[in-house]
């Protein structure tokens, strides 16, 4: 094996990954203490550099999306990675640091003899995460994994930001694992009935499996938009890779486009189809879009960036009936306002899609109540947006698409025997015209608001306080500050506390 001499140990940092490159790879090395690891230096969700991120409490933290990895092993901690780093061997003589140029091999957990079968429900986020667990973590029985679609398993949030705005074809989403691997593994199928006192389950095509424990990660299912004229052609929701694809050859440029719903979605969908070129208006119930979610200030900061980008918002207001003949052509408001539409992009909600699951207890919204370890009757787990479950002493729903990974990571070490909670920190990210908007926590109780930076120019991290307490974190254009706060939020965090760490960095 080559060795090549990458660095001096006295110029590698501890609290941070430094990028080097050799003839054969890119590459990460990391210090602790007298000690070098070298990984490889591209994040394996979506190829963020990490030196970019932190090193925090013996991980390693992606800039990006905050994917974890064990600074000891390169094995992946939190998603939305589901792989580890690939590993380089490394060489220290006289304070001069060395890489080897053949990866180390993967380490595996053994594979003991198993009669059971588990079943997964759901190739979206939470079903991915939990696969990736159950085959990582060492099961070795038989696994079912099934979803209506026909190639599931893919990375949606790109849908509104990339492949509506032209920049990604639809077939090429970023699938969530290495398909090959999990093929075998695939049933295509929509389940009709699930019984979870017989456990067992039937598919609309008539087929039944038997299961020791199972998993539930249906998600969520578009709500519909109950208004005369919502059956018109060129009506749209954004769940899936054929409904992005239709959207994609609707949206021609020059057309003009009617959002209703101006949530995280929507507002993605309109960044992504004003930069495609089309005419862009939203209509939504609220003055300010988010501002439930993140406060008044921040959601006029984000639909200022939409306003100067060209977006028309019509606040406060809902749409009425849809008209045209075979397409749609107009959206008239209740308030007799009449909008030309060539296009129509609903994206009021989702409904968590529990309505083939009997004998359950379920919330009001119709998602499942969950025990603190995902499980809803004995040998069945549930994750993702489906599922209501207690944490902070509280129940919740939160519908992220990396809690839905985590939850589906953390079923899958309790369908394994574990007896885990969820004890990580809610992270969602947005992406508008070019700017990326972070959220740490689950804000719903806050009566602060503390901002460093700029909001106009969105540049700023914000700091949403119950109290003194921190109750959860907006940033744009702070990623490695978002990095950290990222693990050391999993522990109350006063505000001195959080400002002392980013004015730190």
């Amino acid at each position: 094996m080559n060795m090549r001499i990458v660095a001096r140990l006295i110029n590698l940092p501890e609290d941070r990954g430094v990028r080097v490159e050799t003839a054969a790879h890119k590459l990460l090395l990391v210090r602790s203490g007298n000690q070098v690891r070298a990984y490889q230096a591209e994040c394996p969700h979506a190829g963020a550099p990490l030196e970019q991120g932190v090193i925090c409490d013996g991980r390693i933290i992606c800039p990006w999306h905050k994917a974890a990895f064990r600074v000891d092993d390169g094995q992946v901690c939190e998603p939305p990675a589901l792989v580890q780093l690939t590993q380089y061997p490394v060489e220290i003589h006289d304070g001069v640091v060395s890489v080897g140029d053949k990866a180390l091999p993967s380490s595996s957990a053994p594979q003991a003899k198993d009669s059971r079968c588990f079943i997964v429900i759901g190739a979206g986020a939470a079903g991915s995460a939990a696969v990736a667990t159950l085959r990582r973590e060492g099961f070795s029985g038989r696994l079912l994994w099934i979803d209506q679609e026909q190639n599931p398993a893919y990375d949606r949030t790109a849908l509104s930001k990339f492949v509506i705005a032209g920049e990604m074809p639809p077939d090429e989403t970023p699938p969530l694992l290495d398909e090959a691997s999990y093929r075998d593994i695939q049933i295509h199928g929509e389940v009709q009935n699930l019984d979870p006192h017989a456990k067992c389950l039937q598919l609309v095509d008539g087929r039944r499996f038997d299961y020791d424990a199972a998993l539930l990660a249906t998600g969520g299912e578009a709500k519909p938009l109950d208004i005369p004229g919502a059956v018109l052609n060129n009506v749209f929701v954004l769940r899936s890779r054929d409904d992005a694809a239709r959207i994609v050859k609707a949206a021609q440029p020059g057309k003009c486009a009617v959002i209703i719903g101006d949530s995280f979605i929507g507002l993605e969908a309109a960044s992504a189809l004003r930069k495609r070129g089309l005419t862009v208006q939203v209509v939504g119930r609220r003055e300010i879009p988010l501002a439930a979610q993140l406060g008044k200030r921040i959601g006029a900061s984000l639909r200022q960036l939409h306003e100067a980008n060209g977006v028309i918002f019509h606040s406060a207001s809902e749409p009425a009936r849809l008209e045209g003949h075979g397409d749609v052509t107009t959206v008239v408001l209740k308030n007799g306002h009449r909008l030309a539409a060539d296009l129509v992009l609903v994206g009021v909600g989702v409904t968590p899609a529990t309505g083939f699951v009997q004998g359950l207890e379920k919330a009001e919204d119709q998602s499942l109540k969950a025990e603190a370890d995902l499980r809803v009757a004995p040998g069945l787990w549930a994750a993702g947006d489906m599922v209501t479950f207690p944490w902070n002493d509280q129940p919740v729903r939160i519908e992220h698409w990396r809690v839905a990974q985590q939850l589906g990571v953390l079923a899958a070490r309790n369908m394994l025997g574990a007896s885990q909670a969820y004890a990580d920190v809610p992270f969602f990210w947005t992406y508008h015209f070019g700017k990326t908007f972070e959220l740490l926590g689950h804000p719903r109780h806050w009566n602060q608001l503390h901002v460093e930076g700029d909001l106009q120019h969105h540049h700023f991290i914000a700091l949403l306080c119950r109290g003194d307490e921190v109750e959860a974190v907006v940033a744009c254009e702070h990623q490695r500050a978002m990095a950290l706060l990222s693990q050391r939020m999993k522990l109350p965090l006063k505000k001195a506390e959080v400002l002392e760490l980013i004015r730190g960095l």
